[in-house]
């Protein structure tokens, strides 16, 4: 089957689920309820974009043995060098409020608060690694997970001596504090991870406990946009899905019945999806010139989110990070959602 059949079948399945979806379940939102909790465009912003370490500086216990998410036993001597690498910048950020962040000597390029710009960006394509780049930074130890790749650079590190400890991909409101843990564990320093884990989880029960009531949920579309080229819309285990979740809302694209973290959506899928709200990253809101581009975009306009104008968007680095300003993050998207909530 040629790439284009293939393409135009999932462009098909994917109208013909959201149908489905729509015509069985009307509880999804796109009524006049969830709409009216909206408050229009507006951006969720952090006041502090850096990570606030949980101490101000920390000497790791070291050596120490741990088992790898690959299933390898991996002993760390020297925290004094590392490499922090994901696609969410989960890793990095993890380090720094753990108050090791004068130890990274690489980065990758969703690590991007202030904090961290003079740190070497190792994954400057996005999600590919390359172990001579890597390797040239003298790392004592590099911290890592399977979103990125290709693996063989990863094991090309491990061969050549270097410590890599792989961490779960998962990211959800509920791996955050575990995750937290593993990396304290791993560089040494598992009083401050406890610590931590235990800050992170009590602002993010802190932040979902200011959801308001509202007598119907809205359902809210994850949308990554690069320009008007590259529209994807968020479903199952992206992580969008988590945050819509935990600020009262309904995962249009799990409610739509996709299976896969990112599916390309077409104008016909957007109308039956009739999201009421639309959350995205700043960068590609700004790729097609704000919310009036965002309503020129094929079927945008057509849905009650379009017509409400009720998109919010987020700095890039933060949004998906799911590391220690998760707490912080859900609140702001809270209020960004819904109006400031005391």
């Amino acid at each position: 089957m040629s790439g284009r059949a293939r393409r135009a079948l999932t462009a098909v399945a994917l109208a013909l689920g959201l149908a489905t979806a729509a015509a069985c379940a009307s509880t999804t939102g796109s009524g006049d309820g969830a709409a009216s909790a909206g408050n229009g465009p507006a951006t969720a912003e952090l006041d502090q974009l850096d990570p606030e370490p949980v101490v101000d500086v920390q000497s790791p216990q070291l050596p120490v043995t741990v088992e790898s998410f690959d299933g390898e036993e991996v002993t760390i001597t020297d925290a004094s060098r590392i490499v922090a690498v994901d696609r969410n910048g989960t890793l990095g950020e993890t380090v720094f409020a753990l108050g090791l962040g004068d130890n990274m000597v690489g980065r990758d390029i969703a690590t991007d608060f202030p904090a961290a710009a003079d740190i070497p960006n190792v994954t400057p394509g996005g999600h590919s690694l390359n172990a001579e780049a890597i390797m040239a930074l003298e790392p004592t130890v590099v911290l890592t997970d399977s979103t990125l790749g290709p693996r063989a650079a990863q094991m090309q590190l491990r061969a050549a001596g270097i410590p890599v400890v792989f961490f779960d991909p998962e990211r959800t409101v509920e791996t955050v504090g575990p995750q937290i843990q593993a990396v304290a564990d791993a560089l040494g320093v598992p009083d401050a991870g406890a610590a931590l884990a235990a800050r992170t989880e009590a602002e993010i029960d802190e932040a979902i406990d200011m959801v308001p009531d509202l007598d119907e949920p809205p359902t809210i579309a994850f949308l990554y946009q690069r320009g008007t080229a590259v529209s994807l819309l968020g479903g199952p285990g992206g992580g969008s899905d988590a945050l819509i979740e935990a600020i009262g809302g309904i995962d249009a694209g799990t409610a739509a019945g996709l299976t896969q973290e990112y599916t390309p959506v077409t104008s016909e899928a957007l109308i039956v999806a009739a999201p009421d709200a639309i959350l995205m990253m700043s960068d590609g809101l700004s790729s097609i010139n704000g919310i009036d581009g965002l309503t020129e975009v094929p079927g945008i306009a057509q849905t009650p989110a379009g017509k409400n104008r009720w998109v919010v968007d987020m700095e890039d680095s933060q949004l998906l990070s799911f590391g220690p300003n998760t707490g912080k993050v859900i609140r702001a998207l809270v209020d960004a959602f819904y109006g400031p909530q005391e």
